[in-house]
Parts: C-alpha cells; structure tokens; sequence
C-alpha cells in the first residue's frame, strides 16, 4: 500500500525578527478563546447562575494553571533527564512538550483558587468546566501535529503516514532513518487524540451535562471518559524513547497516568449519586 507523506508544515506562521507566531501557541490560543466563548453560551442560560465576568476569571485561571501544570508535568514525567541537563529546558514551551496530565492538575488548581475566591464549591466550578475542556484538548493536539510530536507505531493501515527522518521526535525513536523519510507508515496518532479527545469527548460531555446532574457527576464522568479515550489512542503512540512501555511490554507512561483518572471518575459518579440520594431522601 502506498502511503501518502507526513504533511510539510512549518511550525512558525509568520516572525517579526525575534517574534514569532507558531502553530502550537495558536492552537493554545484557539482552545482557550473556545472554552470561554462556550462558557458564555452556559452562562447565558437563565438557570446557569453564572455570569459572563465569571466565566473570564474562570477561563484565565483555569488557563494559567493548565499552562504551567502543562508544562511542570511534562519535565517530570516526560523530560526530566533533559531538565537536568537543561534547566531552561522548563521554560522553552514554544519548543513543544506539554503533558496533559499535568496541565490538568495546574487546571484544577486554578478552579479552586477560583472557586476559593467566589465562594464556590469546587466540584461545582469542575463541573461546569468539564464541558469546556475537550474541544481545547483537540486543539492542543493539532499543535503536536504540526510540530510533527507524537509519531505513532508502525502500521500497514490506510490511515498511516510516512514521517521525516528530521523530525526530532522521529530522531529519537528511530536513530538508523538517515534519508529523507521513514521506510515505513506510522499511525498519525495526534490527530487520533485529536478527534478522541476533542470530539468525541466533547460531545459525549456537553451532552450528558445538558441536564441538572448531582454535584460532581459531570466532572466523574469527564474523568471517566478522558481515562477510557486515552488508555485505548495510547496503543497507536509510539512510546517516549527514553521512557519505553513501563511494564507488560505494553503499558505506556500516558496509560499509566490515565488509569487513576478513570478510577477516581468512577468514584467520583457513584459518590455524587450516593450523596444527592441522601440529600433528597
């Protein structure tokens, strides 16, 4: 089967001596001006019991805090050797390299210094968040497309692409691919992400949220689902070069991560369930 090349894209748009705009910033851009023009549209519902100002201090800190928790994570559990031998490594985020993970837990950070500053619940600012999230996520993940982040494995399927050999990512993983291109197809595994993540989730959550829930169900069950989506795309990402699979020759850092996200949704569903049924009894 011939398989079509991975798409030349230059990852600067445009620069003014120093300054330059690149893909991956405008994708971050894009995913936070999303989640506060949908915000707005909760916000406008006559029962939301939230205004348009809340919802922009509610995105600027939820920003922040995935933007550093983004970054802080992927040093950790992706780069930490080179923020060793590179401490400015940590700031370099135009360079690519951010974790989802961590950018969640700087985001949950974020809500509840926001949720501590307004006198609000934090499972009630998560879950009016949740909804907001997983279009961003699809955004983040055409940026990793467009730095060529993220090859996937090997495959013969249709949807594979052939990669450039000076593609770092590919450097790292395939240190013998000294032509041109790779001789193989991989799986564009960002764009799976993309649409698992982005669209997929983001349909199921804003759906399920479109009713009155019990405190708490909408944010398990977006931890659920993220968990299940990211655990199965895993199996088409080659895994980081220096950290391999974990364990069972299958289990990636991504896999290893996402599992505890889907158990504490879980958990967290059932416990909503269980205290609206206490307080309603």
């Amino acid at each position: 089967m011939q398989h079509p090349h991975y798409p030349d894209i230059d990852p600067i748009i445009v620069s003014l001596g120093p300054v330059a705009v690149r893909w991956y910033g405008l994708t971050y851009l894009a995913a936070f001006v999303l989640c506060w023009w949908l915000g707005n549209r909760r916000a406008d519902r006559p029962d939301s019991g939230w205004n348009r100002q809340e919802v922009s201090d509610l995105v600027f800190f939820g920003a922040i805090g995935a933007v550093l928790g983004g970054r802080v994570g992927y040093t950790l559990f992706y780069g930490f050797e080179q923020l060793l031998r590179d401490p400015l490594f940590i700031l370099r985020i135009w360079e690519g390299g951010m974790s989802f993970h961590g950018g969640l837990l700087g985001c949950l950070l974020g809500l509840w210094w926001f949720g501590r500053s307004t006198g609000r619940q934090f499972l009630e600012v998560s879950d009016f968040a949740a909804p907001l999230v997983p279009l961003g996520l699809g955004f983040g993940r055409l940026g990793n497309f467009a730095n060529t982040e993220l090859p996937g494995r090997a495959t013969d399927a249709v949807f594979g692409l052939i990669y450039p050999c000076a593609a770092d990512a590919i450097r790292a993983i395939n240190p013998v691919c000294l032509g041109e291109w790779e001789s193989f197809a991989r799986h564009p595994s960002p764009l799976y992400q993309a649409f698992s993540e982005g669209l997929v989730l983001f349909v199921a959550i804003w759906l399920f949220s479109a009713r009155k829930r019990p405190v708490g169900m909408v944010s398990g069950a977006f931890l659920g689902c993220y968990g299940v989506l990211r655990l199965c795309t895993e199996f088409f990402r080659q895994p980081d070069s220096h950290l391999g699979f974990i364990a069972f020759d299958w289990l990636t850092m991504g896999q290893l991560l996402s599992l505890p996200m889907f158990i504490a949704g879980i958990l967290l569903m059932v416990f909503a369930r269980k205290n609206s049924s206490i307080r309603s009894s």
